[in-house]
């Protein structure tokens, strides 16, 4: 644990100088997302601690290799969690990864991604500066957003030294209830009551189950359950914990796994193919090998994106297609932060 912010600096400088590619890593949790990369590692893990967190304010910030695991335990001593619910990955995942790659739990629908939760952030950019966006508040964000511009990046535009976050008091009670429904129901009824003021604070369906968690004061929860109790059944809490750190059994194995991200109340299609639905039918998950141009074309009757998250073939694109001014953006910001293009290139797409 530590401060090494300067040697990160003096490393891209030299990359820089050189021409050397560089492979950001810090816990290594979420390596397997995106493409193959070449570079040299550049390890960030020991640039961490926690740096300033006001309770009272409902804020933290930290360096960016400092792990969940230490920043939870930190806010559970004050009764206070990040409110993306992200997973931990047996402790490894860090909050500048978790940032980079914009990863958020069951709760994401109705708490915000990581991307909503960060106020600020230190960035070193390809130049070896260090650079300072947003604050530790709302109002001290104002034009171009680049501290949330980050989220999803996966570390093509610079290396976070420092992330500045929102946080939300930890509920007081909670209830996880389930029922037996196919998953075209499933979509229906979870719409349904996404609508409702009932304290939903995630809704899954898996192997022919649909699962519902109430979240918030005591009161809150025991009279939305009295509402709902009658089609439902008291679940197993756990359930959150294995879909948020993809330790079920449905996430197992080396089978090409694939992401869609779509309208919660799309349809559900290819319905005697392995499906877990998340989000509120929001985030879907499909097991097997598949061809990439039948789900993009699948995805976008759904109205969404998919992208081949893990396993599979990942030295060519495993990301949706980008439409021609999507990925000129994209890449006039890859050249603004990283002029020499040194960070993690070709871990989004070809080039970026």
């Amino acid at each position: 644990m530590g401060d090494i912010a300067a040697e990160l600096e003096a490393t891209v400088r030299a990359a820089a100088a050189s021409g050397t590619k560089l492979s950001i890593v810090a816990g290594g949790s979420k390596s397997f997302l995106g493409r193959d990369v070449a570079g040299e590692c550049l390890d960030v893990s020991g640039h961490s601690g926690i740096l300033d967190y006001q309770p009272a304010e409902l804020v933290l910030t930290a360096r960016a290799g400092t792990t969940l695991t230490e920043i939870a335990q930190c806010l559970e001593d004050c009764g206070q969690m990040l409110p993306f619910e992200p997973p931990v990955f047996d402790g490894k995942a860090t909050i500048g990864g978790t940032l980079a790659c914009d990863a958020a739990g069951p709760a994401r629908p109705w708490r915000g991604s990581v991307r909503d939760a960060t106020l600020g952030v230190t960035l070193i950019n390809g130049r070896g500066e260090r650079l300072r966006f947003g604050g530790q508040v709302l109002k001290n964000v104002a034009g171009y957003d680049v501290s949330r511009l980050q989220a999803g990046a996966m570390g093509t535009l610079g290396v976070m030294t420092e992330v500045t976050v929102r946080l939300l008091p930890i509920p007081a009670a909670t209830a996880t209830l389930v029922r037996e429904m196919d998953a075209a129901a499933a979509i229906r009824r979870m719409n349904e009551m996404t609508r409702t003021p009932l304290p939903i604070s995630a809704a899954a369906w898996l192997d022919g189950k649909l699962y519902m968690r109430l979240e918030g004061a005591e009161r809150a929860v025991a009279g939305a359950r009295g509402k709902i109790e009658a089609d439902f059944d008291s679940g197993d809490e756990s359930i959150w914990r294995h879909i948020r750190e993809q330790s079920l059994e449905f996430f197992k194995g080396s089978t090409p796994l694939w992401r869609f991200s779509v309208a919660s109340n799309s349809g559900h299609r290819n319905a005697d193919e392995p499906w877990l639905l998340d989000w509120g039918g929001a985030q879907r998950w499909l097991r097997g090998e598949f061809d990439a141009q039948y789900l993009e074309s699948l995805a976008c009757d759904l109205g969404g994106q998919v992208s081949l998250y893990r396993h599979g073939d990942r030295s060519g694109e495993v990301f949706h297609p980008q439409v021609p001014a999507m990925r000129n953006v994209q890449m006039r910001l890859k050249k603004s932060f990283d002029p020499h293009g040194i960070f993690n290139v070709g871990r989004m797409y070809d080039g970026i």
